[in-house]
């Protein structure tokens, strides 16, 4: 097949592609990827082949098409392809959880020289980092590389990146428990598609609209909560998009479980789990069962809730996710505790205060833990985070805890 049968038969498979039709698409590209003997068209159609299967939430075949992606970079000895290819991978290990892998590939990308698609995908570069971070719950790290990205989406104009961003800093802000900041950047994501939006994929819609369901069933607002999981969820089917789905089912879970009406949690619980398991979401998996734990605690059911736990803790600990182990150690103590089982109530309180410590989730001002309730929050130029209201009172210009890492022994 030569270059120009390439191009059009890549270009075929994007319209099947585009207009639903996705394993008409992927077969177009898998013969593409056997007949072809143009490098670069293969390179291009592994791309399509990497996307593809990331949207449908087969992400062991989407590392696989990015690895050979990257034989086929070092071939056509081009930076630019490398780029291209060490993101995908970075991308792939991303969403199979394996975030010190992601960190590592970000960091080579950013290490290559300066090439044409580093002004184009640094942005997107920085926020994989970001978001593996987040998966890590380091969470300065997380919003330097978020906030670097934001700058990248500015700088080049690019609204859709700075949709995404938006909405992987409404996820962060959901996490540290500052809900208003949660609601606000998938809102401001749901304004960028309404206005620049018309010639993209509606999975940003449904993208902002899912973050804006998990913020507002924080918020309490389970009504207005119901109405953009059920719109995103709508996406999410017409697409086969299973990843959306599965986040679908847990926020309704959730919502459900928020309204008292665990009969009905349950069964999404149920099917959310079956779907994260399947595409190999593990911290997604940790998430469900952590609802369902606490389903079982307002059942009274604590020996079933532990038994959740369990299963939980041992998830979060091999993706090295450090809030949901935080999360999962207080939930612990609260049954043990209710148990009289004074020794296990210990471990879990000894193990929650390390995994404060470790996610250094605590205002460097008055000393409290950051996420323990709702609170507005206010991260300085360097991303350390404090409470709105201590920097407000203590005036400060400088920030406590870069002051207090940069004294040395014996000249405190």
């Amino acid at each position: 097949m030569g270059q120009d049968q390439t191009k059009q038969q890549i270009e075929k498979g994007l319209q099947l592609y585009q207009s639903n039709q996705t394993e008409k698409a992927l077969q177009v590209w898998m013969k593409v990827l056997e007949k072809s003997s143009d490098l670069v068209g293969r390179f291009r159609v592994l791309g399509c082949l990497v996307t593809a299967h990331s949207e449908m939430g087969r992400y062991k075949e989407m590392l696989k098409f990015a690895v050979v992606q990257i034989d086929t970079a070092r071939e056509l000895e081009d930076a630019d392809f490398l780029l291209e290819s060490y993101l995908n991978l970075a991308r792939s290990n991303e969403k199979l959880c394996e975030f010190h892998k992601t960190i590592s590939y970000c960091k080579t990308c950013l290490g290559l020289p300066g090439t044409r698609a580093g002004a184009q995908l640094g942005g997107q570069v920085s926020l994989s980092m970001g978001n593996a971070f987040l998966g890590l719950s380091v969470f300065q790290k997380a919003l330097e590389s978020f906030e670097k990205a934001l700058r990248y989406a500015h700088n080049n104009d690019d609204t859709m990146l700075e949709c995404r961003v938006c909405c992987s800093l409404g996820s962060f802000y959901a996490q540290v428990k500052d809900y208003e900041k949660a609601l606000f950047f998938p809102c401001k994501a749901a304004e960028l598609v309404n206005d620049y939006g018309k010639g993209w994929s509606l999975k940003y819609r449904a993208m902002s609209q899912y973050h804006m369901a998990v913020a507002y069933r924080l918020l309490g607002h389970l009504g207005s909560a119901m109405e953009c999981c059920e719109e995103s969820m709508k996406i999410a089917l017409q697409h086969g998009d299973r990843p959306l789905q599965a986040l679908c089912l847990l926020c309704f879970a959730d919502i459900h479980r928020s309204r008292g009406d665990l009969e009905t949690a349950f069964p999404r619980y149920d099917s959310a789990m079956s779907i994260m398991t399947e595409i190999g979401n593990r911290l997604g998996q940790v998430q469900v069962l952590l609802g369902v734990a606490k389903c079982w605690v307002a059942r009274k059911a604590l020996d079933k809730a532990l038994d959740a736990i369990e299963r939980a803790q041992d998830l979060a600990e091999e993706v090295g996710n450090k809030l949901s182990q935080l999360k999962l150690h207080c939930l612990s103590e609260s049954i043990y505790r209710s148990k009289g089982l004074q020794r296990e109530l210990r471990a879990h309180v000894v193990r929650f205060h390390e995994c404060v410590e470790e996610t250094e989730l605590y205002c460097g001002l008055c000393g409290e833990s950051i996420g323990e309730r709702n609170s507005r929050l206010q991260a300085l130029p360097c991303s350390h985070i404090f409470h709105l209201r201590c920097l407000q009172n203590s005036g400060t210009r400088s920030c406590p805890n870069c002051r207090r890492s940069s004294m040395k022994p014996g000249f405190v």
